[in-house]
């Protein structure tokens, strides 16, 4: 489906099958000689259909269409291969542009270690839907940086960077008309998942830390309407703002909750979290959704451990979170490994 939200401006809506998040708002800007297409879906035969469905609806080429991907997640990214032609710049990230050139046993070399150490047991890498429906590699790759801009006929797009969500993630803005691109770092009626990308035990960013203060940036502007990856356009993006930091403090202060005086795992903390999965347990939970359960759970306690509030320890290959006033079970020093 192809809805003209504002002039020049068509919101593309491809579903994603089996999947929660339901469709991804994929945003086509049309200009005077070239065009923008902003994300693409999975690389999955449904979306591929409607993709081009849409695109031979808007009467355009690929061939004067340039492809803007907020961030590497397959749901965004999926199709690029099949969409760019050889005069079609693709602009992302730094990071994401290491990620297109890269097979997939490359760009999903940490994923295994992650599971592991997050207590999750046995998980397949076939079973994280962004391995199985990802993009092959691509060519004319061009990286933006943050504050770059981006022309398109009479809309000036600023580049922001808003890593969390993803480390790569890309809003764009454009000033006159206040209008912000907002990919996933803010939707409206369901939260962007926050995980983390490598091991717990070796991670060296604070990615939820990273989003919060991108949702500080992103507060800064001056903006009137959010389009935002899935689901309802926002027309209040400070209010949601608050809501999502507002959701974050809570969560923190619901795995120390959990947590309490006790030391666990990111799989074991995920279990006993409030998520909306109505009337399932966590065994009941499908595996995708246990992967992006404690991936949530991990990011937090990361965060937590960036704040000092915790501490973490790894114990045969997993990795344990506590308080620090918490005496952490007296493990054969050949297999315990402090983190200060």
């Amino acid at each position: 489906m192809i809805e003209e939200v504002l002039p020049q401006i068509f919101r593309i809506e491809i579903p994603l099958p089996n999947n929660p998040l339901k469709a991804l708002n994929a945003y086509l800007i049309k200009g005077n000689k070239r065009n923008l297409l902003i994300d693409t879906g999975f690389n999955q035969p449904e979306c591929r259909a409607a993709m081009d469905a849409a695109i031979n609806e808007a009467a355009i080429s690929m061939a004067t269409t340039d492809i803007l991907l907020t961030h590497a997640h397959s749901d965004h990214s999926g199709l690029v291969h099949h969409l760019a032609t050889p005069t079609s710049r693709v602009f992302c990230d730094a990071y994401a542009a290491k990620y297109f050139e890269a097979d997939q046993s490359q760009r999903w070399r940490n994923f295994n270690e992650m599971i592991a150490q997050s207590g999750l047991g046995d998980v397949r890498l076939s079973d994280h839907p962004g391995y199985t429906y990802a993009t092959e590699p691509v060519e004319n790759v061009h990286i933006i940086k943050d504050g770059d801009t981006i022309s398109v006929g009479k809309f000036n797009l600023r580049c922001i960077s808003t890593p969390g969500h993803a480390p790569d993630h890309i809003c764009l803005f454009e000033p006159e008309r206040k209008i912000l691109f907002s990919g996933d770092h803010i939707l409206g009626s369901i939260t962007p998942n926050n995980t983390i990308w490598v091991s717990p035990w070796t991670i060296t960013r604070d990615l939820l830390g990273e989003y919060l203060h991108s949702l500080d940036k992103i507060a800064r502007l001056e903006i009137e309407i959010t389009l935002p990856g899935h689901r309802e356009i926002i027309r209040d993006c400070y209010r949601r703002i608050r809501e999502l930091k507002d959701h974050h403090q809570q969560r923190l202060i619901e795995i120390i909750n959990v947590l309490g005086q006790k030391k666990m795992n990111g799989a074991q903390i995920a279990a006993k979290m409030q998520w909306r999965m109505r009337n399932r347990t966590w065994e009941e939970f499908p595996v995708t959704q246990k992967i992006f359960a404690t991936g949530e759970a991990l990011s937090h306690l990361t965060h937590l451990v960036f704040q000092k509030v915790l501490v973490k320890e790894l114990f045969d290959g997993i990795v344990y979170y506590a308080r620090p006033e918490t005496c952490l079970i007296d493990y054969p020093r050949s297999n315990r490994k402090d983190l200060d």
